[in-house]
């Protein structure tokens, strides 16, 4: 048999398979795609699920369900995607606890890397803000650490959960400020937010996704950004890099993992879609309302990101002296 008949034969062979395949791909998805949010309802996370699977659902044509997991500072809801089928039907979205937990929990009952496709970062933040309630004693950090170092271990703070990386920012203000604030993790920020407002906890580290209207009510008094670089739905607050806390620059993210093993084309459908989105005028109006910045990173970039993340959050347990739980 000659060569460009084989050829020919592997080929009429092979197309029956291809066509299978492109079969599958043109009936994705085949039902509804259940987004997994491992925390509560009315969270910050929960708030940006929304708006994501609302443009994921116009792309798609099909339904996406909202499916608020909460528990464990997003341990629970993750690996009930590690552990579902990878054929694209089941999503995780979640933020920077999902790099948070690897550092500071012994024994995850998945792996980060090994059980999960990463699709994209889809967008930052500028910070997280920290807020008192009117009732603390201080209009400033600096006023704010007096009152803190006159009462060790009385003042609390609330986060999302230990590992949260609003858990983290606290340790490293403990840290840096040479004050003792006591931790008190919720299962969500909206719990925390809801402590703070009816002061059963002094303050908060609070994304800007919802903080916003509660500080322009006065219910909360805004002392500090923990960015880099202001935001600009909060341009007079000052960040910590600028009050001399030369270390402090947190930032949070929002990204979008199947389980491990996911077809590549289905990853790539998805992301092409959140990238579309992310360059729409009506995303960028609606991430400016919120105070985050839209990315839409490749599936590469974002796992690269990732193994950037993972180091970063490595040196802040280490600075801030938290031990894995």
């Amino acid at each position: 048999m000659s060569r460009h008949v084989c050829f020919a034969l592997c080929v009429l062979a092979a197309s029956p398979l291809a066509a299978q395949d492109r079969g599958r791909e043109a009936a994705y998805p085949s039902r509804h795609i259940r987004m997994i949010c491992p925390f509560t309802s009315g969270s910050t996370l929960d708030v940006m699920a929304r708006v994501v699977a609302e443009r994921l659902a116009a792309g798609l044509g099909h339904n996406i369900v909202v499916d608020n997991r909460p528990g464990a500072n997003g341990v629970i809801g993750t690996e009930l995607v590690a552990r579902a089928p990878a054929d694209g039907h089941t999503m995780l979205m979640t933020t920077g606890s999902f790099t948070g937990n690897q550092v500071l929990v012994k024994k995850l009952p998945y792996h980060t890397v090994r059980d999960f496709a990463p699709i994209t970062r889809i967008a930052r933040s500028y910070g997280l803000v920290l807020v008192v309630h009117p009732g603390v004693a201080a209009n400033s950090v600096k006023e704010l650490v007096a009152l803190a170092k006159s009462r060790p271990g009385k003042m609390t703070y609330g986060s999302s959960g230990v590992g949260n990386v609003t858990h983290l920012v606290g340790e490293l203000f403990n840290t840096l400020a040479g004050v003792r604030i006591t931790h008190v993790p919720y299962k969500g920020a909206g719990q925390a937010m809801t402590d703070v407002l009816g002061r059963q906890i002094d303050m908060s580290f609070v994304s800007t996704v919802f903080v916003q209207q509660f500080i322009k009510d006065g219910r909360v008094r805004p002392l500090a950004l923990t960015g880099g670089e202001r935001s600009p739905v909060l341009p007079g607050l000052p960040t910590f890099k600028e009050l001399g806390y030369r270390e402090f620059d947190v930032t949070g993210w929002y990204g979008l993992w199947f389980p491990a093993g996911t077809p590549v084309a289905r990853v790539d459908r998805i992301h092409g879609i959140i990238r579309t989105a992310v360059a729409a005028p009506e995303f960028k109006a609606k991430m400016d309302e919120f105070g985050l910045v839209g990315v839409g990173s490749s599936p590469a970039e974002f796992a690269n990101f990732l193994k950037e993340d993972l180091d970063f959050q490595s040196r802040i347990v280490k600075l801030a002296g938290i031990q894995p739980q």
